[in-house]
Order: structure tokens, then C-alpha cells, then sequence
């Protein structure tokens, strides 16, 4: 039974499940010292060159768990301690150089970082060189290689530079905290904060007689994931783990759709508001372009709005693929409505830290969207919604022509092109993470049977249309 789509998930896995569960005996503090003990013992083998190293980041894997650096605003950290394997990043001469004597790539440094030995071999002195990459273009054996680390590959936005002790640093300014760098780490090295530890709380305290409902806000992604249970068994675990009641994102997205058709018609250009890696990149990256992000929260925050707006003392938990949910949660316009995110990662240790099998459970029923709600977890879900609401709207006198963008690099694209008035679109769709919320760092599995997945489930909608799904709020009460 596979769970997750890499050891280094099962890892970072095993230290959020030991946390949880000396959460809910009550003896993590006296105890967080030895859960890196109870992973590694003394006797197993480790990827490491020691025990001890193993268990010193362990121990900084226990820290992040538990809710990471309080004096860093991002969601996103740095393991210094386990980001030492990774080789220079940067040009470097491989061995393909065969000390030719035209010497193009010489001509082509601007900066006179090139030189040669005796064998006419070429070198680069790293304290001239400002990774241009000329050298590389000009060579003819291409014996230059840029040698980008993973972390570095995998952030489109170029928020991640190599520090002075040659561990991966992240530009907070310019993070989007999509999470693809923690995903892509080979060595687990990049983390995202949990906040796992309030949501045990809250459960706690609601067990031991706490006058407050605990709503679970699940995102549609989570179809495609608990492959090895039936989505009815994933509900009844959740509500046996301690949440009163099971509510679909989707209902907010269709909410979202359904108002941002309008504003759309009104403002005849729109970028969505549904990604927050996305619409902070919109900010970061293109300020002037900022004033055309809708105004609509986010299909999360709006049906928790819904819910704090029409029930007494409710307490909301968000729980989807997105580490870049942890950063919205603290956002001024979003905190007095959802108490804190989760990721499925998370979801999958709370399971397992109260010995919660799935499989084993009876199904319970999870079903208050529409198909156009629900497939907002894949790219090009939230155009459809927005053009099927238009149409139930009886808009006619507008086009919705939208630009679903898969993945940041086809946001900065589509961005760039409606900078220059060369974009033929009214309404940007922007997924930061590839194939959208289904490509989420915080994801169990991922892949293209993801999306399948979550088209089927869409097609077991009771409610067809939008209008069908709105109307029907009055059953989350």
C-alpha cells in the first residue's frame, strides 16, 4: 500500500505522526527530544554519514513540524544542516573540454572569468563569474554545464539562492510559497511549517466539552488522493479523528464562480483570486497589474465566511494540497474566517498518530457542489466555472475569453503579455503549481491520473449547475 510518491515524503511523514501522536497523550514536551531516537535507532542503517548527523536534522525536521521559526514570516524553510549534499551550483567545465585552441568561450566572458592550465583546459573563477552563461552558448563540445540544484530547477520565480555556506536560501520577498521547492529536494532539506499542533488543540479541546463545532473545509484535490480508501471512508475518518462536520471547498468555488462571473462582466478583465502563490506573485511580480486580481476571496475563505457568517461559534480547519494556504490563513482579509490549514501530508499522520485505518471504515457521504465547483482542482477548472456562471447568469452581452495558465511559468507568460496589451484574453486563470491544485507540494501521490480522478468525481455531483450548488447552502448549517 503505497502512500506517498517519495521516502523523502515517508520521512518528513514519520516525524509529523510522532508528533501528533505524543500531542495527543499529552507528553510532547517532554518528549520532542527523543522522537529523532524513535525514527532512527541506534542501529539502523541511515543515508548519512553518521547517526548523529541523521538525528541532528531529524531534530530540525521535529522543529518545523511543531511549527518552525517564529521570526520567519514564511511558511517555507531552509534545513541548513541536511542541504550539504547538493554539488556547486552554477557553470563549471566538465570533463568535456578538450583544450581547444579557439578559445570561444574566453571571448565570450565579458567579465575575464575564463582562464586555462597547461593542457589549455578551460577554468572558471567563481568570484568573476555572474552566470551569464555566454561560455556555455559558445562552446562547440557544450563542455559547460550549468549545474542548477534542484530546489533552484524547480522555483520558476528565482527565489532561491545559495548562501555563503552553500545551503539554499530563500528570498522572502519574492516567495510565492508554492512549495515546489519542497517537493523537488532530494534530500528533504526545504520544509514547510506545520501547524498541525492547533489543529490538535482545537480537536482536544472540543473532545473535552469546548462550546464550538469543528469544521473540516476539504479542497476538491482530495479526490485524487487516499487511493488505498474510498473518498465516504476518508469523510467518516475524519469526523471519527474529531470534526463535527465535513464541508467541500467546492461549495466556495462555486460561490466564487458564480460572483466573479459577474464581476468579470462588470470589469471586462479579471485575473483570479483562487491560487495565493498566484496572486502573490501577481502582487510581488506585477504590481500594475495587481488592481486586476478579483476581489472574491478564495473558494476556502469564502464558504468559511459563509459558515462563521450563519453558525455560532464554528472553528474551521482547511485541509488540501497547498502549502501556499498556510500563508493565507495569516492574511488579514482571511484569518477572521478560517482558524488554520492543513496539508493531506498532515491529514495522512492525524490519520495514522490515532491508529485511524481508512480502508477498514464505513463511507459517509460528502456531497454539496457542483461538477463546476469541483474541478477547480485541476487547470483550466476555474475558466469553465466562470463561463458556465456567466451562461447561468444569462450574461450575453459579454464573451468570457479566458487563458488557464498551468503552472507559474504560463502565468508569467500570460502576465507579461497583458503588460504589453498583446493578450488576447479577458481572464487569466492562474494555477501556480502544474496541473494545478492537483500538483500541490502538499499532495500524497501526483501525476495525470490525478486530474482524472478528479473529473470523475465531479461528474458524481448531485447538483449540475452552479445555481443548483448555491441553493443549497442552507444544508452546511
Amino acid at each position: 500500500m503505497r502512500k506517498f510518491d517519495t521516502k523523502v515524503q515517508y520521512l518528513k511523514y514519520k516525524v509529523l505522526r510522532e508528533v501528533a501522536r505524543l500531542a495527543w497523550q499529552g507528553t510532547l514536551w517532554e518528549n520532542v527530544l527523543n522522537i529523532p531516537k524513535m525514527i532512527v535507532p541506534g542501529k539502523t542503517p541511515t543515508m548519512r554519514c553518521c547517526v548523529y548527523k541523521e538525528r541532528a536534522i531529524l531534530a530540525e525536521r521535529v522543529k518545523i513540524a511543531i511549527g518552525g521559526n517564529p521570526e520567519n514570516p514564511n511558511v517555507i524553510e531552509v534545513i541548513d544542516i541536511a542541504c550539504d549534499e547538493c554539488p556547486a551550483a552554477g557553470y563549471e567545465v566538465t570533463d568535456s573540454c578538450r583544450g581547444c585552441l579557439a578559445h570561444r568561450c574566453e571571448d565570450a566572458c565579458r567579465r575575464g572569468a575564463i582562464s586555462f592550465d597547461q593542457n589549455h583546459t578551460a577554468h572558471i573563477d567563481k568570484s568573476k563569474c555572474v552566470e551569464c552563461g555566454q561560455c556555455a552558448k559558445v562552446c562547440p563540445y557544450s563542455a559547460i554545464a550549468n549545474r542548477k540544484r534542484p530546489c533552484q530547477n524547480a522555483c520558476k520565480i528565482k527565489a532561491i539562492s545559495i548562501n555563503g555556506e552553500n545551503a539554499a536560501a530563500i528570498d522572502n520577498e519574492k516567495c510565492i510559497a508554492c512549495g515546489a521547492c519542497v517537493y523537488q529536494c532530494p534530500f528533504g532539506a526545504i520544509m514547510d511549517k506545520s501547524f498541525m499542533l492547533d489543529v490538535v488543540d482545537l480537536i482536544k479541546q472540543s473532545e473535552a466539552g469546548q462550546n464550538y463545532r469543528l469544521y473540516a473545509v476539504v479542497a476538491p484535490s482530495i479526490a485524487s488522493q487516499f487511493t488505498y480508501a474510498k473518498l465516504g471512508q476518508v469523510v467518516t475518518g475524519l469526523k471519527k479523528l474529531g470534526f463535527h462536520t465535513v464541508i467541500e471547498a467546492a461549495l466556495g468555488a462555486d460561490m466564487v464562480a458564480y460572483e466573479e462571473s459577474k464581476e468579470l462582466a462588470e470589469k471586462g478583465f479579471l485575473t483570479s483570486s483562487c491560487c495565493p502563490a498566484f496572486v502573490r506573485y501577481v502582487q510581488t511580480a506585477y504590481p500594475e497589474l495587481a488592481e486586476h486580481i478579483s476581489h472574491n476571496l478564495s473558494p476556502m475563505a469564502m464558504i468559511a465566511k459563509y459558515i462563521k457568517d450563519t453558525t455560532e461559534n464554528a472553528k474551521i480547519i482547511f485541509i488540501g494540497p497547498c502549502t501556499a494556504k498556510k500563508m493565507e490563513v495569516q492574511l488579514a482579509s482571511v484569518k477572521p474566517y478560517v482558524d488554520t490549514a492543513l496539508t493531506f501530508e498532515e491529514l495522512q499522520a492525524l490519520f495514522d498518530s490515532r491508529d485511524i485505518e481508512l480502508s477498514e471504515l464505513e463511507e459517509d457521504v460528502l456531497d454539496n457542489a457542483s461538477f463546476y465547483g469541483r474541478i477547480f482542482a485541476r487547470s483550466g477548472g476555474v475558466s469553465e466555472a466562470v463561463a458556465q456562471a456567466a451562461k447561468e447568469h444569462q450574461i450575453t452581452d459579454f464573451a468570457v475569453k479566458a487563458c488557464p495558465c498551468d503552472g507559474i511559468e504560463a502565468c508569467k507568460a500570460a502576465l507579461m503579455r497583458k503588460k504589453r496589451n498583446t493578450l488576447d484574453a479577458n481572464f487569466i486563470e492562474g494555477m501556480a503549481c502544474e496541473g494545478g491544485c492537483i500538483g500541490g507540494a502538499g499532495c500524497l501521490t501526483h501525476g495525470d491520473r490525478n486530474k482524472a480522478q478528479v473529473d470523475a468525481y465531479g461528474k458524481q455531483a448531485l447538483e449540475k449547475t452552479i445555481t443548483d450548488a448555491v441553493s443549497m447552502l442552507h444544508s452546511v448549517q
